[in-house]
This record gives C-alpha cells, sequence and structure tokens, in this order.
C-alpha cells in the first residue's frame, strides 16, 4: 500500500469519525441514549482509526542502510523524547495551573463580594496560582534549549 493511499484511507475514516456521530445525533431516535451513543461512536471510529493509521504507518516503512537507521534512530529518539517532555511539563503544569486558578479565583470573587477590603490578599493567591503555569513554561524552554 502506497503511502499517499493511507493518507487518503485514514482522511476518510477520520472525516467518518465526524459525520457517524452528527448523523446518530440528527437522524437517530429523540431520547436521552442518543447523546450517549453519539459520543460513543465518536470515541469508537476516532481512535479506531488512529489504530489503524498506527499499524499502517509503521508497517509501510522504507527500508534503509542499517549503519545509518541505528545512528538516526538514536539521535532522533533522544530529541523526540525531549520534545516530549517539553510538551509535557507544559502542558501539565497549565492544566494544573488552571485547575488551582478555577478554584482560587471563585474563592476571591466569593471573598470579595462579601468585603471588597480583600481584594489585594485574594489577587496574590489567583496570581500565584498562575506562577504555576509560567514555572512549567520555564522548565520547558529550558528542555528545548539543551536539545537544540
Amino acid at each position: 500500500m502506497s503511502v499517499t493511499t493511507i493518507k487518503l484511507l485514514l482522511a476518510a475514516v477520520l472525516g467518518l469519525s465526524i459525520v457517524v456521530p452528527f448523523g446518530y445525533f440528527f437522524l437517530g431516535e429523540r431520547n436521552k441514549k442518543r447523546y450517549k451513543r453519539t459520543i460513543a461512536s465518536n470515541v469508537v471510529t476516532f481512535f479506531g482509526a488512529m489504530i489503524v493509521a498506527g499499524v499502517l504507518l509503521f508497517a509501510t516503512g522504507t527500508p534503509v542502510a542499517a549503519a545509518e537507521t541505528a545512528a538516526s534512530s538514536a539521535s532522533g529518539l533522544a530529541t523526540g523524547l525531549g520534545y516530549i517532555a517539553a510538551a509535557l511539563s507544559t502542558g501539565a503544569s497549565c492544566i494544573g495551573g488552571g485547575i488551582a486558578v478555577a478554584s482560587a479565583a471563585s474563592a476571591a470573587l466569593g471573598a470579595i463580594s462579601e468585603d471588597a477590603s480583600v481584594l489585594g490578599k485574594s489577587l496574590i493567591f489567583v496570581g500565584l496560582a498562575e506562577g504555576v503555569c509560567l514555572y512549567g513554561l520555564i522548565i520547558s524552554f529550558m528542555i528545548i534549549g539543551k536539545l537544540g
């Protein structure tokens, strides 16, 4: 199977993963179960397409000399894992910071509505929660700086 055929097949399956759930939602029965069926069909078709694409992608590799493959895979693996680490540090810190800001900001709004003199203290707590995101971003910049 050629690479263009795989790309077309993947695009078609991903398109179906969008169209099929809309069919369940709009053309299906009008009951409460249609939401669950829509989400379930979307999840099954999308992740099924990703699994099939991964299998086809790795099954159709081009043959290369063994020495080139070994040398490039070692440095390529380290670089790839470095980028994954940078993405994870930024993503996880932003998710944690978002959860912290959501809690701190809602509590701060409640406290400010009762007593306006606590505005400065509440802004400090919200700012500290946002700082978590910045720390993750700094760490990812340090990781990327080591890579290149």
